[in-house]
This record gives structure tokens, sequence and C-alpha cells, in this order.
């Protein structure tokens, strides 16, 4: 049973960063495909940012592109997600989430394993 632990989330003022950590344990993390996804109050849970196994490939909807970068280190087991030129928009739970398989999705249902999230909070 894979375990998540997300860390780094807190208060920051706009056009501040902020860098979220997601450490795994008890599965093969450099297997599995991993995301991020977040949750404001009163909203869906949206998708974020997705990597592949390996790392070498990202993928970002519109919405962050060019300011949230995902990485992975495999020998750590964890999970980053640099927020760069944050927005109060981006406020939300975020959660950190994998895969059983190594390509990445960015699909709520194609994840198998969740963290129990971090709160981001942007003021104006």
């Amino acid at each position: 049973q894979v375990q998540l632990v997300e860390s780094g989330g807190g208060l920051v003022q706009a056009g501040g960063s902020l860098r979220l950590s997601c450490a795994a344990s008890g599965g093969t993390f450099s297997r599995n495909a991993m995301g991020w996804f977040r949750q404001a109050p009163g909203k869906e849970r949206e998708f974020v940012a997705a990597i592949n196994w390996s790392g070498d490939t990202t993928y970002y909807p519109d919405s962050v592109k060019g300011r949230f970068t995902i990485s992975r280190d495999n020998a750590k087991n964890t999970l980053y997600l640099q927020m760069n030129t944050l927005k109060p928009d981006d406020t939300a739970v975020y959660y950190c989430a994998a895969r059983k398989y190594q390509g990445w999705s960015t699909g709520l249902h194609d994840y198998d394993y969740w963290g129990r999230g971090t709160q981001v909070t942007v003021s104006s």
C-alpha cells in the first residue's frame, strides 16, 4: 500500500513562491506516474500537474503552465511542486497522487493513491 504525505503548504502573498513536497512510502515510487491536484472550497478537485515514472515527461493545464513545475527524485521517493508567481486563485488544498502505471494522466480517477493534502493560501 502506497502512502503519500504532503508538506510545504502555507500562507504566502500574491506573487510569492512555495515548494510542495510529497514523500512516498510502501511501494515502488520509481515505477509510478505521479500528479498534483487541488481543491478550493466549494469547488471540485482539479488537475494541476503530472509527471511520468522517470520524470522526463510532464504536463500542466493552462492555468498553471509557466508558473508551476513538477519534478521528482526517485532516489528520495519524493515528488515536488514548485509554485511561482502565486495568485489568490491558487488558494486550495493541494493533493499528491500516485498511479499504479508509469504513464502520466490528467484524470482524477486514473490515480490510485492519495495523500491527505496541504493547505496553500495566497493573500492579495
